[in-house]
């Protein structure tokens, strides 16, 4: 049984509440990582996945509460993704919540009313809009088959600057799925990658696994996904006194994916537009 993640209305406290406890602002990852904390939501619950996206329902659902925040006059945010709190935001309480969303409601519902009477064309509004190519993207690779998904993680990384980079495809490898070098000026190291084709969230104890893989044979790893990872995950992933797992979901693989033009063609006009190379994904 899939277990319950609160409605966003629900969020809206928790969220607010996490953001003046951040000194007032912090980035959307940050903020998440808070309210999961502060909730104490178990890993089942950060793991529903929502639908097919790179996202899952949690964070999906803290991204309206978030939203709705912002047209309740309590949150504000800038270009770089930084949310902060506004002074009615430090001085709402729970206890207005409701009241203060629903008349949010009421303005939008209006606005949208006289947008339908002027017959003009309706903006979308709120954070989660504007994702339908990653999500197109993220199905594309979660029906490949694993072979095909592991040579795309070895070209993405010879892109971003590796050399000798290899897939393994050895069985009993802990998990390994490939190597690579990476080198900054006069240095180089080597970096152990293994791909998780998930819909849902990679745990913590992916990590540990992963990591338990590299013990004696390197201290760097990067782990992709096409899902998301767990608040522990992340935790896991820069524990004190273990090394450092770098992570890459599946929301940044699109963004790299489009960064290095690697089965994703943007072509720019009235607005951008982003198209999925399907040949690509063959012939890799």
């Amino acid at each position: 049984m899939e277990a319950a993640v609160p409605p966003y209305n629900e969020l809206l406290w928790p969220t607010l509440q996490a953001v003046i406890g951040m000194d007032g602002s912090g980035h959307l990852d940050e903020i998440n990582r808070a309210v999961v904390e502060q909730e104490g939501y178990s890993e089942g619950q950060q793991a529903v996945p929502h639908g097919n996206g790179p996202r899952t329902e949690i964070e999906y659902r803290l991204a309206w509460a978030r939203t709705y925040l912002k047209g309740m006059g309590l949150l504000e945010n800038s270009s770089r993704g930084v949310w902060s709190v506004t002074e009615a935001g430090r001085e709402a309480r729970a206890d207005q919540m409701a009241g203060l969303h629903a008349e949010h409601v009421r303005r939008v519902r209006g606005r949208s009313r006289a947008r339908r009477r002027e017959r003009t064309p309706e903006p979308t509004e709120g954070e989660p809009s504007g994702r339908d190519w990653k999500n197109g993207l993220l199905d594309v690779l979660l029906q490949a088959p694993p072979d095909r998904f592991e040579r795309l993680a070895r070209r993405l990384l010879r892109e971003a600057g590796f050399i000798n980079t290899a897939v393994t495809g050895k069985s009993g490898d802990g998990g390994i799925d490939g190597t690579g070098t990476y080198r900054v000026s006069l240095i180089s190291f080597t970096v152990f990658f293994q791909c998780k084709r998930y819909a849902g969230s990679v745990g913590a104890g992916a990590v540990r696994d992963f990591r338990g893989a590299m013990t004696g044979r390197g201290d760097k790893g990067l782990l992709i996904t096409t899902g998301s990872f767990t608040a522990e995950a992340k935790q896991e992933a820069t524990r004190d006194g273990a090394p450092p797992i770098d992570l890459i979901d599946g929301e940044a693989l699109c963004d790299l994916l489009k960064q290095y033009e690697l089965g994703v063609n943007t072509k720019l006009r009235q607005v951008e537009e982003v198209e999925i190379e399907l040949e690509f994904f063959d012939e890799i």
